[in-house]
């Protein structure tokens, strides 16, 4: 086993190459960030508490991106963008479907 005087440069070392800030955004980040946006403007107007990442991030994690991509263009082009989102992640909707 390694000292830990050892170990500790190697980890100082990829802390320091490691992105940092923005440069850690990922794609599906991009899109739960455009659906937060969207859906916390709604909940306030509703008198709601805005909706967090964590909450969004279990809402949509049995979804794949490109799913994702597909929601945001149907509830981009929706008169209610909250509404239809709630509404196509409906799972009763699916049920005759399967």
């Amino acid at each position: 086993m390694k000292p830990i005087r050892d170990i500790l440069p190697d980890i100082e070392k990829k802390r320091a190459e490691a992105p940092k800030g923005r440069k850690r955004l990922t794609e599906r980040g991009e899109l739960m960030r455009f659906f937060l946006r969207h859906l916390n403007v709604a909940r306030k107007q509703d008198g709601l508490a805005p909706m967090t990442m964590a909450h969004l991030g279990t809402v949509l994690e049995q979804i794949p991106t490109k799913d994702l991509y597909y929601l945001k263009s149907v509830c981009s082009q929706a008169k209610h963008f909250s509404k239809r989102f709630w509404w196509e992640l409906d799972p009763t909707k699916y049920e005759d479907l399967a």
